[in-house]
């Protein structure tokens, strides 16, 4: 088939571009003629307060891909959905309903002559604001079909509109490995004391219930960029007492330095107060480390309780502190971290690339 997918790609970063990409790529690979169409300027600044692009790819960007989209020039999205009327398959990969306003002028624009999926990360956002259901609703009535990446999510897009709705659990589209991946890198003998909280810092990623569970004689480093907040971390790490075991590093980390940031670390600890579709997992599994995360979204599906990491419910301090302790038991990150398997991403994209496009043929 001809498809093309609506989205970011490099050079912006972050998970939806590099989900954009992959999925390019699999569906070129699979035999069809793929281009994406991506964004000159995505969002305003004020909406998206971190970096946005980057210099080097953290994967092999798709050849085929357009920056053609702008986020000020409504023109342009209509000018997109009319190139796209001799595609047999539309993706329009939806991260923030801010998207939905360009969204819908790329659907005047094909003037309902080509199926469009709605490929939906979220299909509304962990934090929400009033217009995110009403432009949600908008998008979703007007698409022939939306994938989403869990069962919850997926019900969600049958509250807001009556369009048909398939599932598929996000596949694998972790960085490039190192050339010293997280198996092929020695590890220290025994526990280092130091635990990792790594990512985009928002308020729903529940760091402040990390810093506050942390147990006595243990680290933590954060790494990634924060979404507003950084003053107030700071404030709590200072008013805890905890500025000797709290570094904090805050900014984009780059595929090739994010190894480094667990050549010293017992585990990554995702500490999220809600979740759907997540990375995380995979990525610490990968790095060789276990991970000790939430019960929430795909977290607690990714963790096998007891042999790669532990499981705790969500937004608690008292539970959380009680889960790192229990790992800090003696021999316990070690056995922990021996039960640490890498993710094999070839079944998983398998699935995912015909779910999607089943879903996208029944809208034909």
């Amino acid at each position: 088939m001809r498809i093309a997918i609506v989205g970011p790609t490099y050079p912006y970063k972050g998970g939806g571009a590099a989900h954009t990409t992959e999925l390019a790529h699999r569906l070129s690979a699979a035999g069809h003629d793929v281009v994406v169409e991506s964004w000159q300027a995505q969002y305003p600044s004020f909406l998206y307060p971190g970096r946005q692009t980057v210099e080097t790819p953290d994967g092999e960007p798709y050849p085929r891909s357009f920056r053609r989209l702008d986020w000020r020039r409504p023109d342009g999205w209509v000018a997109c959905g009319r190139r796209l009327r001799t595609a047999d398959l539309v993706i329009l990969a939806v991260l923030s309903p801010v998207q939905v306003p360009p969204y819908l002028g790329i659907l005047y624009g094909l003037r309902r002559g080509t199926p469009v999926m709605a490929l939906c990360h979220n299909v509304l956002p962990h934090e929400r604001k009033p217009y995110d259901a009403p432009l949600m609703k908008a998008l979703l009535r007007r698409v022939d079909g939306v994938l989403a990446h869990s069962e919850a999510q997926a019900a969600l897009a049958r509250e807001l509109a009556p369009v048909p709705v398939a599932v598929a659990q996000m596949a694998p589209h972790l960085p490039v490995k190192a050339p010293e991946s997280g198996f092929g890198r020695p590890r220290p003998m025994g526990a280092r004391g130091r635990l990792l909280f790594f990512g985009l810092v928002r308020p729903y990623k529940g760091l402040d219930l990390l810093i506050r569970a942390l147990p006595e004689g243990v680290s933590l480093r954060v790494a990634g960029e924060f979404w507003g907040g950084l003053e107030e971390t700071q404030s709590l790490v200072d008013g805890l007492g905890l500025t000797d075991r709290v570094e904090l590093r805050p900014g984009y980390v780059a595929a090739e330095d994010v190894p480094g940031l667990f050549e010293d670390v017992d585990a990554l600890v995702l500490p999220y107060r809600s979740g759907t579709a997540s990375q995380q997992v995979w990525l610490g599994h990968e790095q060789g480390v276990p991970v000790v995360a939430t019960r929430v979204g795909t977290l607690g599906e990714h963790v096998t309780d007891g042999v790669d990491g532990l499981l705790v419910e969500p937004g608690s301090v008292e539970a959380l502190r009680e889960a790192l302790e229990r790992f800090y038991r003696p021999g316990e990150p070690e056995r922990l971290r021996a039960g640490v398997k890498a993710v094999d991403p070839e079944p998983y994209w398998a699935a995912y690339v015909e779910a999607l496009l089943s879903a996208g043929s029944a809208g034909r």
